[in-house]
């Protein structure tokens, strides 16, 4: 299945490739304010579904622009979740940080990962129980064990409706704790960039499971963490995702528990309270 997976990817990489040779023909459309769809996302994901479906016909697919279909007989458990192009905003203005990224759920429990960089041809992939790679060698989360010296990924809310005023408190939260934060723009890649030790934790709110599905794989198979912001480890459904290695996951779970909307009352109450404060004018 993990061949399918790559195979599919591929395919889909070599589509968003040749477009991106001449970008400014693809032709853009807007699901919503800053939020995008190009052809490339929709003819990237219909070379994934058709490989995978060619391979396993009865298989479940949860993909991000065609939706959800129902598996089949006793293949109904297996559903593939599919981004077929994360970071399209990137994509359509040139910026070369996008990925495919290919799961394979099996009774809601993920056990095949696939993350493609098509512009550096870097391949992410692993399998439960069997490791984590990156173009055939083995990664590992890093080894720093305190926040202050990490460097931490995330994104920044784009949709109308999203809170920004809280986010910016939860990122000042990070900035003055850690060397240093990124925001690249693709959430796929960013876990996988957590996986192989290039960063060491991760966080964003606004995320879709087909965002995380496969980082989140290749994060625990690399040693890593994953989970809400207050730990809990049921996610995938739930919007808000943190990863690091061990050591850093706890400590970012102590700066942004108090932001999670699983967050107990008195958390809640205390952010609320700081934002309020921070809006207050001047005396």
């Amino acid at each position: 299945m993990l061949n399918v997976a790559i195979k599919a990817a591929r395919a889909a990489g070599a589509i968003i490739n040749r477009a991106a040779l001449d970008v400014e023909s693809v032709r853009v459309s807007k699901k919503q304010a800053n939020d995008f769809v190009t052809e490339i996302d929709q003819a990237a994901e219909e070379a994934i579904i058709e490989t995978l479906l060619t391979a396993y016909p009865d298989h479940g697919i949860h993909a991000e622009e065609s939706g959800k279909q129902e598996g089949r007989g006793r293949d109904k458990d297996f559903v593939w979740i599919i981004d077929p192009l994360d970071g399209t905003t990137n994509f359509i203005h040139g910026f070369p940080v996008y990925c495919v990224s290919i799961a394979l759920a099996v009774r809601g429990k993920i056990e095949q990962a696939v993350v493609y960089d098509p512009t550096r041809n870097d391949l992410f992939y692993a399998s439960k129980g069997r490791g984590a790679f990156m173009n055939d060698r083995r990664i590992r989360v890093s080894k720093r064990t305190m926040l202050r010296e990490s460097l931490i990924s995330t994104g920044f809310p784009f949709r109308p409706g999203d809170e920004l005023k809280p986010y910016l408190a939860m990122m000042g939260d990070i900035i003055s704790r850690c060397a240093g934060v990124r925001r690249p723009g693709a959430a796929a890649l960013d876990l996988a960039y957590v996986a192989a030790g290039f960063t060491d934790g991760f966080f964003e709110k606004g995320l879709h499971p087909w965002d995380v599905a496969a980082g989140s794989l290749l994060i625990t198979e690399a040693g890593g963490l994953i989970g809400n912001f207050t730990g809990e480890a049921n996610f995938l459904e739930q919007s808000e995702c943190m990863a690091g290695n061990p050591r850093i996951y706890g400590q970012l779970v102590n700066v942004l528990s108090k932001y999670s909307k699983f967050a107990g009352a008195g958390e809640k109450a205390n952010v609320r309270q700081a934002l309020q404060a921070d809006a207050a004018p001047d005396a």
